[in-house]
């Protein structure tokens, strides 16, 4: 399986923000998406999430050959500021969750199996998910996603404001869900992408440029990106 860009644009008034993107990811493959701040990874998020209109181009995924159309339920999209109800418990919100989804969800477990999934304490799950902190917050919004199960997974900056011992566990669980699934991590942390990711992928001037993997180890590596993204800050 594979996700395609083919020709993405989007721009605000002047600035182009997105230039002609074509690029294929392929499955199995954590992908960083590695750019400044205001580079324009958000708005690709958000344009492949739909929740922007893009001025042209199309994205779908490509199975066995075919291609088919990016439906709701094969994308997930993980904010870096967490989004949860936050008038519900964990157990409530996951309960929730699941009762709406549960057509479409394979294989239904037993809540705790899935709080302990993400090392959620026992007297945490259910505590409304306004007294949690950040760190949990994310991890329950990384949970949903766990459930469902999206062919396409976005995760935006979403381990930049966690406690190491969080940041860590949630790198160890995207390392085992990669498998048969896309994923695309964006970051402004080289070090974070080198650590976690398998294919580096710059947002640059608008556009995508892949790093050869035979590089991630070079010393020059660090330095050829460090001049592209100061590049971009000059301009």
């Amino acid at each position: 399986m594979n996700f395609v860009i083919e020709h993405l644009s989007k721009a605000f008034e002047k600035k182009q923000v997105l230039k002609d993107i074509t690029f294929t990811f392929d499955s199995g493959k954590i992908y960083g998406l590695l750019g400044r701040n205001g580079a324009g990874k958000t708005t690709l998020f958000n344009c492949l999430n739909r929740d922007l209109k893009t001025d042209g181009g199309d994205f779908f995924l490509q199975e066995n050959g075919e291609r088919a159309e990016l439906a709701a339920e094969d994308i997930g999209y993980v904010l870096s500021t967490p989004t949860v109800p936050e008038f519900l418990t964990g157990r409530e919100f996951l309960k929730f969750f699941i009762d709406i989804n549960e057509k479409s969800i394979a294989d239904i477990k037993d809540l705790d199996e899935y709080f302990s999934i993400m090392n959620i304490d026992e007297e945490d799950r259910d505590r409304l998910l306004k007294d949690y902190s950040h760190g949990m917050k994310n991890k329950m919004q990384m949970l949903i996603n766990i459930i469902a199960q999206p062919k396409l997974l976005l995760l935006d900056e979403p381990l930049t404001s966690l406690d190491v011992v969080v940041a860590e566990e949630m790198k160890q669980l995207l390392r085992s869900l990669k498998k048969d699934r896309i994923i695309i991590f964006s970051t402004h942390i080289m070090e974070l992408a080198l650590d976690l990711c398998d294919e580096i992928v710059i947002l640059n001037h608008g556009e995508l440029e892949v790093v050869d993997p035979s590089n991630l180890d070079n010393g020059g590596f660090k330095d050829k990106i460090i001049r592209a993204l100061k590049e971009e800050e000059n301009d």
